[in-house]
């Protein structure tokens, strides 16, 4: 390669030497010298002058941090009071089912959401898993700003979960098995699954995956928030409690903490949180380790209860002392005492985000009880565990859905 300045360099002495053979005057083969040495003086200055820009350090973008108890109420200010479900089509088994290409189902989403919206739901919780992104991040992203336009139709916003502790270990993609009869919840699948969870040499691409969904949506008015990890501490119960890892929480522990870093690099304007669900909550600093984290580390802080009214409330003036936002973002078990007709008012009252588990009666079968795993049922309960719809839409107790409608208008319609 010949570099610009030696090039113009040998010009300047090829102009030279041809005034001196044509005999030209001294002053002015000194001038035409000077124009020579100083193209090379300017190009060498410039170089210089390049190398400064380039080794000057750029300015770091400000990192998001954790938001304050001030920008947490600020931002729950401007929201509605949000009354949802933990939403999954009829017609999947579970979150792969769901969000795979050749099972997306928006007809049934869009029938789904809008038997919710027609009973004053404004809010939905969705699971997502890192297999999805593994396997087409591109068509993945595509679906999932699909269903985001069918939830907006609907003026349902959407707090999407990253992973998910509960029930089977072993997930995988492509078709998805057929449910066992009469069994709660007998295909849902955690994220990630056992053996990647052991496999640190994958966590790259599951900060991958955190990066580039909450990356790709992280201005995203659509999206009400994050909930990074559900039930991070969650062994399975009697279900799958066999092939559980002893290890497990120990190593959800120890990633959840990076996961929340991975998620807020991202600057998402929506609020990230991970709900605790278990324990005793009366002191933070008894709190297990891994509740400690969850909230320290969330914009907002939720929770489950699946309990009575009773507790429930207690529940809340116990995470009251963290001065923001509550979400609860699990609750409805009949048999238990947790109604909506026991909860909503509560929840009201203290301003209280609620999301129940289950929609519409599907696939995941979750109107049969937790007990179902070692119980036998040969037909459907009497009393409905969860659930709201049948599937044709009509509401599994009328009772409800208008009570649901008209709590939620008389705050959300001032």
């Amino acid at each position: 390669m010949i570099f610009p300045e030696v090039t113009k360099v040998a010009s300047g002495i090829l102009i030279i030497h041809k005034m001196i053979r044509q005999k030209i005057q001294l002053k002015k083969l000194l001038a035409i010298g000077f124009i020579a040495f100083s193209l090379f003086s300017c190009d060498s200055n410039q170089k210089e002058k390049s190398k400064e820009v380039a080794n000057t350090p750029k300015e770091e973008t400000t990192k998001r941090e954790i938001w304050t108890k001030k920008q947490a109420n600020d931002w729950y200010a401007a929201q509605p009071w949000y009354v949802g479900a933990n939403f999954n089509p009829s017609t999947a088994i579970n979150q792969l089912e769901m969000w795979q290409a050749d099972s997306f189902d928006t007809a049934t989403i869009d029938k789904e959401l809008g038997w919710a919206e027609e009973i004053g739901m404004n809010a939905m919780r969705v699971y997502l898993h890192d297999l999805l992104y593994k396997q087409d991040p591109e068509g993945f992203f595509k679906r999932m700003d699909e269903y985001l336009a069918i939830a907006d139709k609907h003026h349902i916003k959407t707090l999407f979960v990253l992973f998910d502790s509960c029930w089977d270990p072993f997930p995988a993609l492509g078709t998805q098995r057929a449910p066992k009869p009469h069994v709660h919840n007998s295909g849902w699948v955690q994220s990630p699954g056992q053996k990647v969870l052991q496999d640190s040499t994958q966590y790259s691409r599951l900060e991958k995956y955190v990066k580039a969904t909450v990356g790709h949506f992280n201005n995203d008015e659509r999206i009400l928030g994050w909930d990074v990890w559900n039930e991070p501490d969650n062994m399975t119960g009697p279900s799958y409690e066999a092939v559980e890892i002893a290890n497990k929480k120990e190593l959800v522990y120890n990633l959840l903490g990076q996961v929340f870093e991975w998620a807020r690099s991202e600057n998402p304007s929506q609020p990230l949180t991970s709900g605790i669900w278990i324990g005793d909550w009366a002191n933070h600093d008894t709190m297990e380790k891994m509740h400690k984290l969850q909230v320290t580390q969330s914009d907002v802080i939720s929770f489950h209860n699946y309990e009575t009214p009773e507790i429930f409330e207690t529940k809340i003036k116990q995470l009251q002392r963290y001065g923001k936002p509550l979400l609860c973002t699990e609750y409805m078990a009949r048999p238990n005492g947790s109604t909506f007709q026991g909860f909503l008012p509560i929840a009201k009252k203290y301003n209280v985000a609620m999301f129940n588990w289950g929609l519409v009666d599907g696939k995941s079968q979750t109107k049969y009880p937790w007990d179902s795993w070692t119980k036998t049922y040969t037909a459907e309960p009497e009393e409905w565990f969860h659930e709201v719809f049948h599937t044709d839409g009509t509401p599994y107790k009328t009772e409800e859905t208008e009570f649901i409608k008209k709590i939620t208008s008389e705050v959300n319609s001032k």
